[in-house]
């Protein structure tokens, strides 16, 4: 009766949520049914139930292999690397938004940090491609101070910068939405105290502006380690990285992009795409589970 009556109450609200559940149900959940060919010695050709099964042989298989560990270092360092200048970059961006009072010049800055969010990641690949290259516009600026050429492109030192700093180009602008949101939620009578007890703009964000958003900042920081081990965008770093810089650009899911579906090595790539989701969702209830006990701040 208490169901009948709630949804007597509530129903058009359901019916607004029925296509987001359908959507969820026959995209995320329903296509689980296809992990058990990590278990199995799948073959297309005799299907999922028909495939022998072979236990944790996949994953053996990938721990033992030489590339497990370059696999592993590479997908750290890359998440590691948007973590500590990535993830503190849009939150930066909106304290000095903030602290613009030219309207005019604040909604400028705005709208040019926000436009490289709308560019297709093949587009900025490509950019980088032509800013990067031997004979490229970086190479040709740095040539008229007598510096020599660099191969930006073939040289495995140089592609976690150019990922990352090429993520924060695009990504800043749109990342420091959400803490501008936070920010305007803020008590304005906290300012106007802290004026009153003579504290400056510099105390003022320190005191009052960032203690303010930091459960936001707390919440983006463990969806951010939800993220860890995926290394990044998969297509971007497909975009960019070639065999010469497979030291330090081949990720996970760039090698189970290679095996799965250009060896055609299903079993083994689908045993590798689930460690590395499992290891993701490890990951975030470690991060959910220390926020809580440390703050109260967590997602559930």
């Amino acid at each position: 009766m208490k169901l009948l009556r709630e949804w007597s109450r509530n129903k058009y609200i359901y019916l607004m949520l029925l296509p987001v559940v359908i959507y969820y149900v026959v995209f995320l959940y329903f296509p689980m049914y296809g992990l058990q060919i990590a278990f199995k010695n799948f073959s297309p050709a005799i299907g999922i139930w028909g495939s022998e099964w072979v236990g944790f042989k996949h994953f053996v298989s990938f721990y033992e292999s030489y590339y497990f560990w370059r696999l592993i270092r590479n997908t750290v360092m890359i998440s590691l690397y948007e973590l500590v200048f990535g993830f503190p970059a849009p939150i930066i961006l909106a304290l000095l938004l903030n602290e613009i009072r030219k309207r005019v010049f604040k909604n400028i800055v705005q709208s040019i940090t926000y436009l490289p969010h709308f560019i297709s990641i093949v587009v900025v690949a490509g950019m980088m491609v032509d800013f990067l290259s031997g004979d490229g516009l970086i190479n040709q600026l740095t040539s008229l101070f007598g510096i020599p050429s660099v191969s930006f492109l073939i040289a495995p030192e140089w592609f976690r910068t150019i990922y990352v700093s090429s993520g924060i180009w695009q990504g800043i602008g749109w990342g420091s939405i959400i803490y501008l949101a936070a920010i305007a939620g803020i008590d304005p009578s906290l300012y106007e105290a802290a004026k009153t007890d003579g504290a400056g703009r510099f105390k003022q964000i320190l005191h009052i502006t960032v203690p303010g958003i930091m459960p936001t900042i707390i919440i983006m920081l463990i969806l951010r380690f939800g993220t860890l081990m995926a290394g990044g965008s998969l297509e971007k770093i497909l975009l960019l990285y070639n065999s010469t810089t497979y030291e330090t650009a081949d990720v996970i899911s760039t090698f189970v992009y290679r095996r799965g579906l250009l060896q055609m090595d299903y079993g083994f790539s689908a045993a590798i795409g689930l460690f590395n989701n499992i290891m993701n969702f490890i990951l975030l209830v470690s991060a959910n589970t220390i926020s809580r006990k440390i703050n109260n701040t967590s997602l559930w």
